[in-house]
């Protein structure tokens, strides 16, 4: 089996493509903890004393 310099890329890229749900998963990710930053900031905001 003989490797062209190149080939590594190739069979990354390919590699890449057989995975699947990997970008949504994290992108699902991203948005669940900056809606989770906020809804906390949402919730807390009223905790602020005007004095």
């Amino acid at each position: 089996m003989e490797h062209s310099p190149g080939s590594w890329l190739v069979e990354a890229a390919s590699a890449a493509q057989e995975q699947g749900a990997g970008n949504l998963l994290r992108i699902v990710l991203i948005v669940m903890v900056v809606g989770c930053g906020l809804a906390a900031w949402f919730l807390l905001r009223g905790y602020k004393r005007d004095d």
